[in-house]
């Protein structure tokens, strides 16, 4: 496919090829793990084992990677998946900038497990420019990066920070799971890798487990072909059948995101004024640090709201407890609209505020979530 078609285009055709034996219009599920070497012990398809390749991940691969204007995709099982095959592709001793608001599963990961492989990791910051320039006087061999942040919503300027990190030397990794390539681009921005947990917004539906990395032009090889050595040796891909419901997802990526952003805005208004909310965290809204910034690398403000109820820890379970439209669940980026308090969810150090709800924002009719909402918060 032309790589100067619209996102909504490749969304819908990127990856999909008509079937040249039946016609099928819609892409055939692969579920071999095994497939035929000729006599000569070659491999006519390219293809030997479903760990190592498969049609339905290759055509996965290829729609995330035209979707985010890369090079080359890499699908995994979990999003934690892939964020573990670009730690992995650190020496050990390495030392990583991370934000100090940050994915609690990303900074577990980092503290435990990679801790114990010698990564020295720091958390900073971002949207202060000058605490960047004072961290990459130091080496550093990775910078993460989320905008906007989970659970805050703090919003990094990209195109900055990329320069400032690719001057240093380090690999830029962009976690684009809240955003999606629909409203923000990170490669464009500057970074090496965009990241997704494709459970959220990529699939869509909360039916399928995945992760996705996709390299930019000008990613070192080096490090691309460390990260693939790793999805091949360490297995942690996904089923050929997620793969092909992620696929079915991407068609209406588009239109699901932009409807989920448009009622998010409102929303995240009518919660701003609310005499029982304290803080609402939405780069959406104008009185947000980042909005600025947001509008110039986003396209819209987002489906995920984050917000402050007067009364602390108490009187976020007391709300969390009285919707009735609203999901009580953990994730995001679902059709359907989800709450979390989020304090409970985070382990004992977590510096989330007690007081904090995070909400994503589904396809429900925006009225009648503003309805919940308004019953829940009483």
């Amino acid at each position: 496919m032309p790589p100067d078609h619209r996102q909504e285009t490749h969304a819908v055709h990127a990856g999909r090829r008509i079937d040249p034996a039946t016609g099928a219009v819609t892409p055939n599920l692969t579920m071999s793990t095994t497939f035929e070497r000729a006599a000569d012990g070659t491999l006519p398809h390219g293809l030997n084992y479903t760990r190592l390749d498969n049609p339905s991940r290759r055509a996965l691969e290829q729609a995330f990677a035209a979707l985010e204007g890369g090079t080359e995709a890499m699908a995994f099982a979990s999003g934690q998946a892939a964020t573990t095959a670009i730690l992995q592709s650190l020496a050990p001793g390495a030392r990583a900038l991370f934000p100090d608001d940050l994915y609690h599963g990303t900074r577990a990961l980092v503290k435990t497990s990679f801790a114990r492989w010698g990564l020295v990791a720091e958390f900073i910051d971002f949207s202060d420019l000058v605490i960047v320039t004072t961290a990459l006087n130091q080496p550093a061999q990775l910078v993460w990066l989320e905008t906007p942040s989970n659970p805050l919503l703090k919003i990094t300027d990209l195109t900055a920070v990329c320069r400032l990190a690719r001057a240093a030397g380090a690999l830029v990794v962009a976690d684009n799971t809240w955003a999606s390539p629909l409203l923000t681009q990170p490669l464009a921005l500057g970074a090496h890798v965009a990241m997704h947990s494709t459970t959220k917004y990529l699939g869509g539906h909360s039916d399928v487990l995945g992760g996705a990395l996709v390299f930019g032009a000008d990613a070192p090889t080096a490090a691309v072909e460390r990260v693939r050595e790793w999805q091949k040796l360490g297995g942690a891909v996904p089923a050929p059948f997620d793969c092909w419901l992620l696929l079915r997802s991407l068609a209406t990526l588009p239109v699901r995101i932009r409807a989920q952003s448009a009622n998010a805005a409102v929303i995240a208004a009518w919660l701003d004024t609310h005499p029982k909310v304290e803080h609402v965290y939405y780069p959406g809204l104008p009185t947000h640090p980042g909005h600025e910034i947001s509008r110039r690398q986003m396209q819209g403000g987002g489906a995920m709201i984050s917000f402050e109820v007067a009364g602390g820890f108490a009187a976020a379970r007391t709300v969390a407890a009285h919707v009735r439209l609203i999901t009580r669940a953990t994730s995001l980026g679902g059709v359907e609209s989800l709450i979390e308090h989020r304090k409970p969810a985070e382990p004992p150090d977590s510096t989330t505020p007690d007081g904090l709800l995070r909400f994503s924002t589904g396809l429900e009719h925006v009225d009648d979530l503003i309805a919940d909402l308004g019953q829940a918060l009483g």
